[in-house]
């Protein structure tokens, strides 16, 4: 006999009154309330993943230590003010003195020199200037002629497009190559999106008429333009550059020019009131 609080129990029963365990009639809908579960929390689905965009166009073109600096020539740098440099300017081997037209003050280490024409914290160093900036110099000037053998090798897409004429053209991302001349008398478009790039390889000279413009539009990046040029560039009065320009020779920014990137020449670069950045 089971005993409750309050004496036996009938038989089947359990001692708190309720029906013994197993007592409920099968299918009857009766049995023991559920105690309370709380809130029932669907799973979060699981986002889905945006794509990103496979590049287009060759791969890019390292810098190595040369990306230290915006300007960066071997024999020359020659201003006329007032010029505005967004970034650091180098020049080697050729001593400081060949860096002309910027006003140059000598900073207290010897390492480097300031100019009210180069933006703080950007700073100008020579190669005559005071450790390590001469072996920092050699190391970046090496880099330089390293990207621009690199850039010169790479296979072509396109070939002679327009003969070298390329104003007034839209170029989708590639390798192109010249083996002659290229012009830019009016306006190029670069379309393609921010991690798209492009290879210029010209064979002669590189010439952009005053006042014309490189364009880039569907988010195309000017770090991710390159000009690979063997013989002298020329950025017109009013023209608007953008890209990393690797000259084997000499670049000339003309009265006015903006280049919104980097210029490297094997030779001299030299400037006549422009504004050049990264």
């Amino acid at each position: 006999m089971v005993m409750g609080p309050c004496g036996p129990c009938a038989p089947g029963a359990t001692p708190f009154g309720g029906p013994a365990s197993g007592l409920w009639p099968s299918g009857s809908g009766i049995g023991p309330a559920a105690g309370p579960v709380g809130p029932i929390i669907s799973p979060t689905p699981t986002p889905t993943p945006i794509p990103i965009p496979t590049p287009i166009g060759p791969a890019p073109v390292e810098l190595g230590l040369a990306a230290f600096f915006k300007i960066l020539a071997e024999t020359a740098i020659t201003n006329v003010p007032t010029s505005n440099i967004i970034g650091n300017v180098g020049l080697s081997p050729a001593a400081a003195s060949n860096i002309t037209g910027f006003a140059l003050v000598l900073d207290g280490s010897g390492q480097f020199a300031t100019s009210s024409q180069v933006a703080s914290p950007g700073k100008v160093y020579a190669a005559d200037y005071a450790p390590p900036t001469p072996a920092m110099l050699t190391a970046a000037v090496l880099a330089m002629q390293t990207a621009y053998t690199d850039a010169s090798l790479r296979p072509a897409d396109f070939t002679n497009v327009n003969g070298g004429s390329l104003g007034g053209l839209t170029l989708s991302p590639g390798t192109y190559k010249f083996t002659s001349n290229v012009n830019i008398a009016s306006d190029l478009t670069l379309a393609g999106g921010p991690n798209d790039t492009w290879i210029f390889q010209v064979d002669g000279t590189f010439d952009m008429t005053g006042g014309a413009d490189i364009i880039l539009t569907g988010g195309a990046q000017k770090q991710n333009v390159v000009w690979q040029v063997a013989g002298a560039t020329t950025i017109g009065p009013g023209s608007i550059f953008q890209g990393t320009l690797l000259d084997q020779t000499s670049i000339a920014l003309q009265t006015g020019a903006e280049a919104h990137g980097k210029l490297y020449a094997q030779s001299a670069v030299t400037l006549d009131n422009n504004f050049v950045d990264g």
